[in-house]
C-alpha cells in the first residue's frame, strides 16, 4: 500500500531513478473524460531535467506512453497503465557513494530497513518517482476541469526571498513567464539570481510554494479522520524534500484573537458567503465553498557538490563528495507536482462525496 494513493481515485505507481521506466496504474478514474494527451505531456514538461539553467542538466523526454484504460481519446474507467521511459542515466556517477551514507538521505533508513539499497541515483527514493504524480494529477485536472474545479501552484519563497503571503495580489497566468514558476517577475530575478548563486558554490537552497484550489464545492472532506485538510496535508508530505504544510492563515494565526480570525458569515444575493477566508477554506475537515490556499515547505536538495564528512556502511569515518546531475532548488519543478498531489485528492473526496450523499 506504500506505493499507492487514494482511496476511490488510485495512483499506484512503480519504478527507479536509473531503471528502465518509471510508471503507474490508474484505477478508479471515471470514464467517458475526454483525455487531451498534449496536456498531459506538457504538464510533464514542467517538471522534467534540464528546462533551464537553475534545474539539473540531466536530459530526458519524460514521454509518457499509454498503455490501457483510454479508447478513441476518452476513458473507460477501465485502470489507465503507463509508463515513462528512462533514457539519460548516469549511473557511474554513483560508483563512489555504494557504500557511503550521504548525509539526510535515504541511504542509511533504506539500508537498515531492507538491508541494502540501489545506490544508483537513490532508486525508488528519487524524486524522479514523481513523474507518475505528474501523469495522475493531470488525469485529475481534466476530469476536474469538467467540475469547474482550477488548481494552480507558484513558487513564493526561495531562502529568504518571498512573495506577500495573499494568493490574491497575484496573477496566475504570470506563473510560467519565467524558470522560478514565480508570479512576479520582479522576485522572480532575485530568486533565480539566488538559486544560481548558490549552485555555483556546490550548495543547495529551499523555499515555500503556495497551492491553491478554486471552484471547490461545499462537502468535501469527511469528519474526524477523513478530513480534507488532513488529507492535502498527507499529500503533500509525501513528497521528497517537503518538511512543512499549512493552510489557511497557517501559523500566522496563531498570534491572532478569534475575534480577528473567525470568518463571519453573511447572506450575499441569497447565498451564505464569508467575509474573510482565515480558515483557507475548510471547516471542520469539510471544503465550504472558498478558495483552498496552502503552502508546502521544502529544504534545500540533500545531495550538495561539497565536501561532507559521512560514513561507510560498516561505521568507517570518510569524506564524501557527491558527483553527477542535481537540482541547486527543486522548487520550479516542484510546482507541477504539488498542482498534481492537490488535483488527486481534491478528484478523490469528490468521488468519496459521491458516495456518501443520496
Amino acid at each position: 500500500m506504500s506505493n499507492t494513493f487514494g482511496n476511490i481515485f488510485r495512483l499506484t505507481s512503480f519504478g527507479e531513478s536509473h531503471g528502465p521506466a518509471i510508471g503507474g496504474v490508474i484505477d478508479g478514474f471515471p470514464a467517458g473524460i475526454d483525455i487531451d494527451t498534449e496536456f498531459i505531456q506538457n504538464e510533464l514538461n514542467r517538471r522534467r531535467p534540464g528546462q533551464s539553467h537553475l534545474t539539473t542538466p540531466r536530459k530526458e523526454a519524460d514521454q509518457v506512453e499509454f498503455l490501457s484504460g483510454i479508447f478513441e481519446g476518452r476513458s473507460t474507467g477501465c485502470p489507465i497503465g503507463f509508463i515513462v521511459r528512462n533514457t539519460n542515466q548516469h549511473s557511474n556517477d554513483y560508483d563512489n557513494i555504494r557504500n557511503l551514507f550521504r548525509p539526510s538521505h535515504a541511504d542509511f533508513t533504506y539500508t537498515s530497513k531492507y538491508g541494502l539499497r540501489d545506490h544508483a541515483g537513490g532508486g525508488r527514493s528519487s524524486a524522479r518517482e514523481t513523474i507518475a504524480r505528474c501523469v495522475g494529477g493531470a488525469l485529475a485536472k481534466l476530469a476536474l476541469r469538467q467540475l469547474g474545479i482550477q488548481i494552480y501552484a507558484y513558487t513564493s519563497q526561495v531562502g529568504d526571498i518571498c512573495l506577500n503571503p495573499d494568493y490574491r495580489l497575484y496573477q496566475p497566468e504570470l506563473i510560467e513567464s519565467n524558470p522560478v514558476r514565480c508570479p512576479d517577475p520582479e522576485i522572480a530575478e532575485r530568486m533565480a539570481a539566488r538559486i544560481s548563486e548558490v549552485k555555483a558554490k556546490g550548495d543547495t537552497i529551499g523555499g515555500v510554494i503556495t497551492g491553491v484550489i478554486q471552484g471547490c464545492p461545499v462537502g468535501l472532506g469527511e469528519p474526524v479522520f477523513g478530513k480534507l485538510h488532513a488529507a492535502l496535508g498527507y499529500a503533500m508530505l509525501s513528497i521528497n524534500a517537503v518538511k512543512g504544510f499549512e493552510y489557511g492563515k497557517g501559523f500566522a494565526g496563531v498570534s491572532e484573537t478569534g475575534s480577528q480570525q473567525n470568518d463571519i458569515f453573511f447572506q450575499n444575493n441569497g447565498k451564505i458567503d464569508v467575509k474573510t477566508n482565515n480558515s483557507g477554506g475548510i471547516q471542520g475537515g469539510i471544503s465550504n465553498g472558498q478558495d483552498i490556499y496552502f503552502r508546502v515547505a521544502f529544504k534545500p536538495v540533500a545531495t550538495i557538490l561539497m565536501e561532507q564528512a559521512t560514513v561507510s556502511a560498516d561505521g568507517t569515518d570518510t569524506v564524501l563528495k557527491a558527483r553527477g546531475r542535481h537540482d541547486a532548488c527543486v522548487l520550479p519543478r516542484a510546482v507541477p507536482i504539488v498542482e498534481s498531489m492537490a488535483a488527486m485528492t481534491i478528484l478523490d473526496y469528490y468521488l468519496l462525496n459521491k458516495t456518501t450523499t443520496i
